[in-house]
């Protein structure tokens, strides 16, 4: 393994740890967007990480620990507002709505949730979601070759209920899918190869080609 790929590697662990911050992770989480191989990396590091979550018991911390944080913080210090503060006012106003504007057009961080493994178990389709599992973000690790009268079409299987359509999917890039409404972590994403513009049925009615567990 080279340096590079070393490298890559280490990133991969500390962002899926939470240890990566500031503008290395931002960095990171740019080329993810770019790097469907590298989100495929991230997305294996959660997959082997997870299992330590359920290993852990929540434990609360004794009240003497809260005291001495509490203690432990700078005194804060009551500032008189000065006579001509409606400048002030004025330029907070701006500033508020330039941060309320900048937040409701930033667009959502997405992360690695699950790869798409075909019948082979080789795994072909990155999937990526927001904090809110409300937007995601579907790669194809390698271009898909399919006929000019299918199409693919991805799916939601929630436990014991029917496929939930997501819509159509791009074969050679990445696909953002906005979800009506947030999905829980369970269940099985899939894509199916259905007729061109998808199944008439609402059901699938092709094969299942790539699917993965949420």
């Amino acid at each position: 393994m080279n340096d590079k790929l070393q490298r890559d590697e280490a990133l991969s662990a500390e962002y899926a740890l939470g240890t990566l911050s500031g503008l290395a992770r931002l960095r990171f989480a740019r080329r993810l967007r770019n790097e469907p191989a590298l989100a495929a990396n991230v997305a294996r590091w959660q997959a082997l990480l997870a299992g330590l979550d359920n290993q852990l018991a929540p434990v609360t911390p004794p009240e003497k620990v809260w005291k001495k944080i509490t203690l432990s913080l700078p005194e804060q210090r009551v500032i008189q507002p000065k006579r001509h503060y409606a400048g002030w006012l004025a330029a907070a106003s701006v500033a508020a709505f330039a941060l309320l504007a900048s937040l409701f057009l930033q667009q959502p961080t997405l992360t690695p949730l699950t790869v798409l493994n075909d019948a082979q178990h080789q795994q072909q389709w990155v999937v990526s979601a927001d904090s809110k599992l409300a937007q995601l973000s579907l790669t194809p690790l390698h271009p898909v070759t399919i006929a000019d009268n299918n199409s693919l079409q991805l799916w939601l299987i929630p436990p014991g209920k029917a496929p939930i359509s997501l819509g159509l999917l791009d074969n050679q890039k990445a696909t953002d899918v906005a979800l009506n409404s947030t999905i829980s972590r369970s269940g099985i994403i899939a894509i199916s190869l259905e007729p061109r513009g998808g199944s008439p049925t609402g059901q699938p009615t092709g094969p299942v080609l790539y699917s993965g567990q949420l």
